[in-house]
């Protein structure tokens, strides 16, 4: 289960874990995304193992630009978030990167959002769906 967001710049935010899984980005690249955005709280354990290569290979998958704003730090006794917010290119390149520690101050991660090697990506190596094997996103 996952849903769709729009946001203040009118950039779709997938919410609900669906990171884990390519279709729901896939469907919003079908849809002409350039840029996905992913909030998130991954835990420590799971963010130091899959944060980094989930972004990526969503970036990757889809030639879009991510944009993941994660919390950081401790919730309560039980929970602390990763965080590591970051912003990956069209090519897989993280662009982008907070840290992991928790500060006084809020961060905020900035990146040149280039479309024009958006576009140029996708037109040297277009993603051609098997559309006979996989269903339609």
């Amino acid at each position: 289960m996952y849903a769709f967001h729009p946001t203040p710049i009118d950039l779709p935010a997938i919410t609900f874990s669906p990171l884990r899984f390519p279709e729901p980005s896939i469907s919003l690249r079908r849809q002409g995304a350039q840029i996905i955005t992913y909030p998130s709280a991954f835990t420590v354990p799971t963010g130091r193992a899959h944060w980094s290569a989930l972004l990526r290979a969503r970036a990757i998958e889809t030639q879009s630009y991510v944009i993941a704003a994660a919390q950081v730090g401790s919730h309560n006794e039980k929970r602390t978030s990763y965080g590591h917010s970051m912003i990956v290119s069209p090519w897989g390149e993280v662009v982008a990167e907070l840290g992991g520690q928790k500060k006084d101050e809020p961060e905020m991660a900035v990146a040149d959002v280039d479309l024009e090697r958006l576009e140029k990506i996708r037109q040297e190596m277009p993603l051609l769906r098997r559309t006979d094997v996989y269903p339609e996103l």
